[in-house]
């Protein structure tokens, strides 16, 4: 039996993942001065498509590289004002390369990065062919009634179109770690349906970068790294910021993450709701596999999607949750005006009352020196004991927790009856409060791999290690209950307002 613990890693979620200075080696990068569209820096692979070592084209113009319609057409996109990535095709024009490619450009205050994608080998498919493909899929996501069938459809879906040998969709928690809700694999893979995954997995850093960018493709573990040169971008004086760039390098850990995952390659595209990353799409595959840019927009376009719909049912089972609180919450005012006591009208044996507001399973009036009780509550010394607690704390609003136990050391000894607690201060300075419990659940959490293994530091103190096994690990958490939701707390505050106005016209009547 264990409390719950913080996995989000302060080490982890420090890594500099966005100044790490290297791209993977299926692309090219260039970065370009926005007044003259000079070179400025570049990856140092780009001889291959300019001819000329790295060094030699720094300071050059890129009008010497490319053909003149796509020079202009780059010069046409900065008189627009346009700040947004800009994806169009690029064809070379050198003895090195004749080859179109694709390419993203990204417009910064000072300078242009630009990615380029060799174009692959056009197929039979038309566009008309993919846009049907993909109606067809969104049209299977729209008739989902639930998350669950969503995450279920969308995983199908994915994994039908792309060809990944395994696809897993997972959701955070409010401690970001991530539980996988959906899973379709290969048998060679192994099944992660229903573990629970550390947060750092996917540390503070790594999730701000999806913000950034929708989707990460990693086609090959063992890449080889390229570097940009110079090292420091000469108008900046500093590393090149790659937040936003598809080719920016991977950190070594996570290629040994993905050894241990018995992985090759990977691309994971984020789910997004309310601005917040809400979870994660996982593709893997157990041999090296590369997906163009045509590919990767479909998918980019598709996390739109999925993103949307669960977006919109949990907005709708939040505003029809939301709409109940607010009749029950009506009715339980209504009784209080009846009854023209606080207390007689939300502590009732006749009708709905405050347990069944917020769900609890006992609850505590405290009020002009009168206690009252219902459900199942603390012995008398023990509720003596907190309110004396809750008083030193000064409480004017709100307040609930899920783990009173990790807040207040004597909640030990109730957690059965009492491991959450929400508490609404009728006047906290007279010692007035409205304060419901809810009982300990006892939770066993199926983790991919001992979370507390996450990361592994050598004796030097500085080389460091995922974990090497994703194998079941079992945890049961004790001393905490379900948690208060922000729809609890609002109808909370509401009633916080209404019983504070009427005891006030109470007192002065």
């Amino acid at each position: 039996m264990a409390e719950k613990k913080n996995f989000d890693s302060d080490f982890c979620g420090s890594l500099p993942l966005q100044h790490i200075n290297l791209i993977q080696d299926y692309g090219y990068l260039l970065i370009l001065d926005i007044e003259d569209l000079k070179v400025i820096q570049a990856s140092e692979n780009t001889d291959a498509i300019t001819g000329k070592p790295v060094q030699e084209i720094i300071n050059s113009s890129f009008s010497e590289y490319i053909i003149d319609t796509d020079f202009e057409k780059i010069r046409e996109f900065l008189k627009k004002g346009v700040t947004q990535k800009i994806p169009f095709s690029l064809s070379f024009n050198t003895e090195a390369s004749q080859d179109q490619f694709h390419a993203l450009m990204h417009i910064k205050a000072d300078y242009l990065l630009l990615e380029m994608e060799k174009a692959t080998v056009e197929t039979n498919r038309s566009f008309a062919d993919v846009f049907q493909e993909v109606k067809q899929i969104i049209a299977a996501i729209d008739q989902a009634a639930t998350v669950k069938e969503v995450c279920e459809v969308a995983v199908h879906e994915l994994r039908k179109i792309s060809g990944f040998d395994g696809i897993l969709m997972y959701q955070f928690d409010k401690d970001w770690n991530g539980s996988v809700i959906a899973e379709e694999k290969d048998d060679r893979l192994e099944k992660y349906i229903g573990q629970t995954f550390p947060a750092s997995d996917v540390p503070r850093q790594a999730r701000q970068l999806y913000l950034k960018n929708p989707y990460r493709l990693i086609p090959s573990r063992d890449y080889q790294p390229i570097r940009l040169y110079p090292v420091l971008n000469s108008i900046t004086n500093s590393f090149i910021d790659l937040s936003d760039c598809n080719l920016r390098g991977v950190v070594a850990v996570h290629l040994e993450y993905m050894k241990n995952m018995n992985i090759k390659a990977s691309m994971s595209f984020r789910v997004i709701r309310n601005g917040q990353l809400w979870g994660l799409i996982s593709c893997h595959h157990i041999e090296e596999k590369y997906l163009d840019y045509e590919v990767c927009s479909v998918f980019e376009w598709l996390s739109t999607v999925i993103s949307a719909k669960i977006s919109s049912i949990l907005d709708k089972e939040a505003y029809d949750f939301a709409t109940e609180l607010q009749h029950k919450r009506a009715a339980l005012a209504d009784r209080i005006y009846e009854s023209d006591d606080i207390i007689a009208g939300i502590i009732t044996e006749d009708g709905p009352d405050i347990l069944d507001l917020f769900d609890a399973t006992g609850s505590v009036v405290i009020l002009n020196g009168r206690i009252e009780t219902k459900g199942e509550v603390p012995l008398v010394d023990d509720i003596d004991n907190l309110m004396l607690w809750l008083e030193g704390k000064d409480i004017n609003d709100v307040f609930a927790t899920d783990h009173l136990s990790g807040i207040y050391d004597d909640a030990k000894t109730f957690a059965a009856v009492g491991s959450g607690m929400l508490v609404i201060p009728i006047d906290s300075a007279k010692g007035d409060y409205v304060v419901c419990f809810r009982p300990e659940v006892v939770e066993t959490i199926n983790w991919g791999g001992d979370p507390n293994e996450a990361i592994t530091f050598e004796n030097d103190g500085k080389k460091y290690h995922p974990r090497n096994s994703f194998k079941l690990w079992k945890q049961t958490v004790m001393r905490h209950a379900k948690p208060f939701t922000p729809e609890e707390l609002e109808i909370a505050a509401v009633l916080r307002s209404f019983l504070f106005e009427f005891r006030t016209k109470q007192l002065y009547n």
